[in-house]
């Protein structure tokens, strides 16, 4: 079996590597590839790509994610989160190829305090929300085998992320002021792509002609919280691996997202109700606390 992953740089990208390895041949391209399409913006090199490599399954962790610049470049932010994925799609079914999407809980106005379900209809607050959910669609449309898992709250022990930029911050200010009225669940890139694996396994064990694994799952690690309260369990951990780490921060304060205003407008609830994913694939999704404590395990140890 033969899988192409888009996006292998990224956050979940990078993850993904090591968890599609095992299924098969991996052939796993950056957002810019010299050795096959060049950019993630270059439809007819997507197109050309697919059918150059006749994969049995793709995998697209590529997008635009900068959801503040999104707003000042939404035909840039369109072309890489709708189009391309369109493209994929269409490739996909002419070879009767499984295709596995990411997206987002930026799909919704963020609302209410109930876990959003699938079956709940989007309404996205910025261009980075409409681009994604335009994606979904394209993919949803061209693509029978198709597996579209919406997250949130993505953090990689690779890379830069908001556990490691409160530490930072602990450690040169005395005080912090941390975003307490948006809820969710802190996932991990490493959970996204084991699960993907697990998922893509069994979506190419079922039937061809019915696949009933394909469709449209919410994943986020299990329980929830905001982002003063993540910032505090992170500064609690560090603070019980001294002297690995110095902090300085004796008071963290909560604030309203008001306080800190941006381009692109947030929702407050990204809270996402995984239920249908879990019993689809028999799996349970580990609480989040779980997951950023071995990330700051691994972070401290160094």
């Amino acid at each position: 079996m033969k899988i192409l992953l888009f996006g292998k740089g990224g956050q979940v990208g990078w993850e993904l590597q090591r968890a599609l390895a095992p299924l098969g041949e991996l052939v796993a391209l950056d957002f810019d590839s010299t050795a096959h399409c060049g950019s993630f913006s270059n439809l007819a090199g997507i197109a050309a790509t697919v059918q150059a490599i006749k994969p049995d399954v793709i995998v697209n962790a590529a997008a635009h994610t900068a959801v503040d610049k999104a707003e000042s470049e939404p035909e840039l932010a369109s072309l890489l989160n709708a189009q391309a994925p369109t493209v994929l799609a269409q490739e996909a079914q002419k070879l009767g190829a499984w295709l596995l999407h990411y997206s987002t809980d930026y799909v919704f106005n963020g609302s209410g305090t109930r876990p959003w379900r699938e079956t709940d209809a989007p309404a996205p607050l910025n261009v980075y929300g409409h681009t994604k959910l335009a994606g979904e669609l394209g993919v949803a449309q061209h693509c029978s085998k198709h597996i579209i898992l919406r997250t949130s709250w993505v953090y990689a022990a690779r890379g830069g992320n908001f556990a490691k930029t409160m530490l930072k911050l602990a450690q040169e200010r005395s005080q912090l002021k941390v975003i307490n009225d948006q809820h969710g669940a802190p996932t991990g890139a490493e959970l996204l792509a084991d699960v993907s694996a697990l998922a893509l396994r069994q979506a190419l064990q079922g039937a061809a002609a019915q696949p009933s694994c394909a469709g449209l799952y919410h994943l986020v690690a299990g329980g929830e919280t905001t982002w003063f309260d993540y910032a505090n369990y992170v500064l609690e951990r560090a603070r019980a691996a001294q002297p690995a780490i110095k902090i300085i921060a004796s008071e963290v304060l909560p604030v309203p997202t008001s306080m800190f205003p941006t381009p692109a407008q947030r929702p407050h609830n990204s809270r996402l109700d995984c239920s249908k994913l879990q019993a689809t694939f028999g799996l349970r999704l580990p609480h989040w606390q779980a997951g950023v404590e071995r990330m700051l395990a691994e972070y401290l140890a160094h």
